[in-house]
């Protein structure tokens, strides 16, 4: 079965003094390079987003919302229009990752194996956590699936501010539990602390705060 992935990278991380999150250390990594290392077992991944600086493999695609920082739904949109203009065959399952969870590799595998049993597929997979919280941008849908649920979204109005979860609402999602550590994120200086990860102090924290970030408004 054919599997690519998105990786959402393009928030303004505003309770991070607009750090931008992709660029934070972890571990040898950036967190953005981190995720897209976790996808090493899919076809094509798109990472939409500033990735300025980063080390990422020759063949990993980039592209950007537009307008830039219009939000997660539009970030998605994006990504999937990248897909389309690579000329493969589209895949059957798209996964659909933040760049903010330094544990997101604890879950991929259990994702990946239970999206290739088609017959239990539905629209997609969604993990949740031990609290019953589920992440959106920790999930595997069926590309089709997504791909209708963003043009009836733009056939409505527009992707711009809107969130994760109001576009994957008609959706039939089968929740996979993983482990708790795998949805952690990193929204604010604390979670980035409970990782090991310090405040870099870097220039980038003079951009204007005036979004929230792509995990913010899911």
């Amino acid at each position: 079965m054919l599997i690519d992935a998105l990786v959402l990278a393009g928030g303004r991380s505003t309770r991070l003094g607009s750090v931008p999150k992709a660029r934070l250390s972890y571990r040898t990594r950036t967190l953005l390079e981190n995720t897209v290392a976790a996808l090493s077992a899919v076809r094509t991944t798109v990472v939409v987003g500033d990735v300025t600086a980063q080390s990422l493999p020759a063949e990993v695609l980039v592209t950007r919302e537009e307008p830039a920082f219009a939000g997660p739904a539009a970030a998605i949109g994006a990504g999937l229009h990248r897909l389309g203009t690579t000329g493969t065959e589209t895949a059957v399952v798209t996964v659909v990752l933040a760049c903010d969870m330094p544990g997101v590799g604890a879950a991929l595998p259990l994702l990946l194996d239970q999206a290739r049993e088609a017959e239990a597929l539905r629209d997609g997979l969604i993990a949740v956590d031990s609290a019953g919280r589920l992440q959106p941008l920790l999930a595997a849908y069926r590309t089709e699936s997504l791909a209708t649920a963003v043009a009836a979204r733009r056939e409505r109005g527009t992707l711009e501010g809107l969130s994760v979860f109001q576009l994957i609402r008609p959706l039939d999602l089968r929740k996979i539990a993983v482990p708790d550590e795998a949805t952690a994120d990193v929204d604010t200086w604390a979670d980035a602390a409970r990782w090991g990860i310090d405040n870099p102090d870097i220039e980038t924290t003079s951009h204007s705060p005036t979004q929230t970030t792509a995990k913010e408004q899911k």
